[in-house]
């Protein structure tokens, strides 16, 4: 039976991939801020067994699904987008044929993101999509000031 790409994500405060393990800390969030804040993208990919290498691409999209544009200080406006490459290979033992997973963590800085927008992380392998293959998150408003209660007493009166 052919098997197809599958990828689960999550968002989470710092995330390690390691010894084929994935390690989240703060996981499942989906809010953030208004501060700007570090955090990390967590998840578990699972590939066909090819033997070949694979492409990943993670988009970062406004609430319209139009790219997120920083102006950065070298290049001029940039579109937030991380990418590379991966090639994964069985474990011993495992049976020919089986998928293969890759845990993944994406440790990112503080993002400078408006408050009270929402965004979402799309992600695509080898050029596919899915639906379910989008972390979405908002980013909290800022907080307004409390306002200063009048009193209707008068100036040196009390009760």
């Amino acid at each position: 039976m052919a098997r197809s790409t599958k990828v689960t994500l999550m968002l989470a405060q710092a995330a390690q991939a390691a010894d084929g393990l994935l390690n989240v800390l703060g996981a499942g969030w989906t809010e953030i801020g208004p501060e700007p804040s570090p955090f990390a993208i967590a998840g578990i990919i699972e590939v066909p067994w090819t033997g070949s290498p694979h492409t990943m691409r993670f988009d970062l999209l406004d609430e319209q699904g139009s790219p997120v544009v920083v102006d950065t200080p070298h290049a001029g406006p940039q579109a937030i987008v991380i990418q590379g490459q991966f090639d994964v290979a069985p474990q011993p033992g495992v049976e020919h044929g089986a998928p293969i997973l890759m845990p993944l963590a994406i440790n990112l800085g503080p993002q400078q993101l408006t408050p009270g927008a929402r965004y979402e992380w799309r992600v695509a392998i080898d050029g596919e999509t899915q639906e379910d293959w989008r972390i979405e998150f908002r980013i909290r408003p800022q907080a307004q000031p409390e306002a200063t209660e009048s009193s209707a007493e008068g100036p040196g009166e009390s009760t």
